[in-house]
């Protein structure tokens, strides 16, 4: 067993990490890429199904997944500990996987709901995070979690571009089947790429108590950043409620919507690129986050007036996307730092579970409000919860309270 060097050492991932990281991104892309690309198609989709006339049962079956993701993410994070890493990451896809093929075979939209809410019976995020915590050194987690988190930005941009011509080639049940055969491609990834930990398998020794959730709970920074993940995705998923229909309703054919998503997503990573590298420095990492909030909030308050303007709605997609993307990607390796090391598990796990309640409130409520309210209140609802988060993260501290050290197995050591 070899210990990392210290953090003063060059911050560089070495072979193992490299070779980690590249393996849990990737599985974190397939994941990811089973999961956002019906986003852009589905609501256009489901309305033609029996049932598909209600708004509010179009966001619960989007948002569904995020229901079960958020009830098994604390589970799944406290057996990872226990249990190993990888064995939760194997029963997490398989249980998607089944889902995704229950999803591809429905013909109405209960029993859609019911294929994304087994979908969401895979609860891996936690163990993945965890186990790339596992694997890289303190000096390098911070770049390590960024290029995850950059994959997960890539993913989600990839799916939105995809989604359309997906959903003209195979439909969208096909694009349900072919997101279960990736998540069996990721078991493939867990197998053959992922080097195996010593941090983060099984230890008898090792008993899960209600003192470490408690721990996690107690602690304000981490409550923040909680907090701050469940609105950023309750504001996410209830997007996807409206937004298709907003653009199909300003003149643009669905089959051209890959276009606005596209632009959309290029121009948001032009812009965020140079707060991107400046992000782990000391000295501005937390004004580079107080900002990304900012610009989510500016983004959904012009979603909120610009809904009947082509031009103007492709603009708010812009900000709000170029907030959305820095903090998608900020926000895995600040809990990841603020996390006491041997609740680290615990921790990621309720930062995950909070992330797909997000998704499921956001489906839910921003379907609800489509249904029941107005279109533009969709957004404010998003807006709210986002200027609550701004004024939360006023007062976070700007550095973690700890510093961990990991191990792990080198290779070729059995």
């Amino acid at each position: 067993m070899a210990q990392a060097p210290a953090a003063s050492s060059p911050v560089r991932l070495n072979p193992l990490e490299r070779r980690a990281t590249a393996g849990l991104a990737g599985i974190f892309g397939l994941r990811m890429l089973g999961m956002f690309i019906i986003l852009p198609v589905f609501a256009l989709y489901a309305e033609h199904l029996p049932g598909g006339d209600n708004r509010l049962l179009i966001g619960v079956a989007l948002g569904t997944y995020g229901l079960t993701q958020a009830l098994l993410q604390i589970p799944f994070g406290w057996l990872s500990d226990r249990w190993g890493r990888k064995r939760v990451i194997y029963l997490g896809l398989t249980l998607f996987a089944l889902g995704s093929f229950l999803a591809a075979v429905a013909t109405d939209l209960p029993w859609i709901i019911a294929g994304r809410t087994l979908q969401g019976a895979g609860a891996i995020s936690a163990a993945v995070i965890a186990l790339l915590a596992d694997l890289t050194r303190d000096s390098v987690r911070t770049k390590a979690m960024a290029m995850v988190g950059m994959t997960i930005g890539l993913t989600f941009g990839l799916s939105l571009i995809a989604g359309p011509g997906l959903s003209r080639w195979i439909g969208v049940p096909g694009i349900f089947a072919l997101t279960g055969l990736l998540a069996l491609a990721a078991m493939l990834v867990v197998r053959t790429i992922v080097p195996e930990p010593i941090a983060g398998t099984r230890n008898d020794d090792r008993q899960v108590r209600g003192q470490e959730f408690a721990t996690v709970l107690r602690d304000g920074s981490l409550q923040r950043l909680n907090f701050g993940i469940f609105a950023l995705h309750a504001a996410l998923m209830s997007l996807f409620v409206q937004v298709p229909f907003a653009l199909r309703d300003n003149g643009l054919a669905p089959e051209h919507h890959w276009q606005v998503y596209l632009g959309v997503l290029v121009g948001s990573f032009v812009l965020i690129f140079p707060a991107f590298t400046q992000a782990d420095r000391a000295d501005r990492g937390k004004p580079i986050f107080i900002g990304a909030v900012a610009v989510l909030l500016l983004g959904q308050t012009l979603l909120a007036l610009q809904l009947s303007s082509l031009h103007g709605l492709i603009a708010a997609l812009l900000i709000f996307f170029a907030g959305f993307n820095l903090l998608e990607a900020k926000l895995p390796a600040m809990v990841s730092r603020f996390a006491p090391p041997e609740v680290k598990g615990t921790a990621i796990g309720v930062y995950s579970g909070v992330q797909f309640l997000g998704m499921f409130v956001g489906g839910a409520v921003g379907g609800w409000l489509a249904e029941h309210v107005a279109p533009a209140a969709v957004f404010w609802f998003g807006a709210a919860l986002t200027l609550a988060w701004l004024a939360l993260s006023v007062s976070m501290p700007s550095h973690p309270a700890y510093n961990t050290q990991s191990f792990v197995k080198p290779m070729g050591e059995s």
